[in-house]
């Protein structure tokens, strides 16, 4: 029997504020990013910025309105798996 185990980040939830995005991670870690990093999201409105959804089970968020997708662990630098 083989046992895959990932150490990919996934994330468990997001804030989005006019200045920053939060991702918090499943296993309990926090990152937070300045939101000019990501101009779609930035010029977003709030509404827009709040309406997302998280992929993969984890593994990116995406904005459907604003047509704007993330890996998390591009998020934080890693090579994606």
């Amino acid at each position: 029997m083989n046992i895959l185990i990932s150490n990919e980040p996934k994330a468990e939830k997001i804030k989005v504020t006019s200045r920053y995005l939060t991702v918090y991670f499943q296993d309990g870690r926090k990152l937070e990013v300045p939101l000019l990093w990501f101009p779609k999201l930035f010029k977003g409105s709030p509404r827009q910025r709040n309406k997302y959804r998280l992929i993969g089970n984890g593994v990116g968020i995406h904005w459907p309105e604003l047509d704007e997708d993330l890996s998390v662990s591009g998020l934080i630098g890693l090579p994606a798996d």
